[in-house]
């Protein structure tokens, strides 16, 4: 890379010239989202046309990313954890917290998979869009938990021995105050048969932030392969009314 060049790049220039660098290297064109442009505070898109005068002889990508580890045929949701997720520690620790305290497998799986949109798709409605990628797979108990645990997180039950996470205040200030949706959510929540699943999912969400703790994701394949229904064709190649989030997980930067 010429030092001339790079001295006088902003961070943002210089991830950009490494990215235009390695995609001349590769035999195929690899794109990004709109939404990757706005995570990155652009609001913007290269069309086909564009791209392929830019790297003339070549085709758009069309399947896996060749940067990414490959998945199986048919991958599994332990091979996303080994494969796409990343930062899985709090998961693992979060349901080993719940295994170790004697909660139910709902309980514990609903720990494993409550902050997968995090670590696998997008912080915002994280909740949401978690229940919703596990919700054709698992019982409503574990799905509703995960969704309705985004809202609890901002509302103590001493009952359980949940107060508001002090690690909150440090993120978000003392003056934060929940938007008016979550608020509504929390209120819903509240008079749900599974309240107590999304609970026990804050109490043991909390409290799974070591950084030095050891865990083991194996330990947890009986409770999957006994309450995660695994289609037959591979997670994200089956059917299901979200097999096409998996899907974008699996290959991101699809051009189509």
């Amino acid at each position: 890379m010429n030092h001339q060049i790079t001295s006088t790049m902003s961070l943002s220039e210089r991830v950009d010239h490494l990215e235009e660098q390695m995609m001349h290297e590769l035999d195929r064109v690899i794109t990004k989202s709109v939404f990757s442009h706005l995570t990155d505070g652009k609001v913007e898109m290269e069309g086909g046309a564009t791209l392929q005068a830019k790297y003339p002889g070549k085709y758009f990508n069309m399947g896996p990313d060749p940067r990414l580890p490959p998945m199986p045929e048919k991958p599994t949701l332990l091979d996303y954890f080994k494969n796409r997720f990343a930062s899985t520690n709090h998961l693992v620790q979060s349901a080993a917290l719940a295994l170790k305290s004697g909660h139910s497998e709902k309980v514990v799986l609903a720990c494993l998979l409550h902050d997968i949109a995090v670590v696998g798709f997008i912080r915002c409605d994280h909740g949401y869009w978690g229940a919703q990628m596990i919700e054709p797979y698992v019982d409503e108990e574990v799905s509703q938990g995960v969704r309705m645990h985004q809202a609890l997180r901002f509302f103590p039950d001493e009952s359980v021995g949940y107060g508001y996470p002090e690690m909150y205040r440090k993120y978000f200030g003392d003056d934060y105050q929940p938007e008016p949706y979550i608020v509504e959510e929390y209120k819903r929540a509240r008079n749900s048969k599974y309240y107590m699943t999304a609970r026990l999912i804050c109490v043991n969400d909390v409290y799974a932030f070591d950084p030095n703790a050891k865990v083991d994701l194996d330990q947890f394949e009986d409770v999957i392969g006994r309450n995660f229904r695994q289609p037959k064709e591979g997670l994200g190649l089956d059917n299901s009314p979200s097999a096409h989030m998996w899907r974008t997980i699996l290959w991101p930067t699809r051009f189509l």
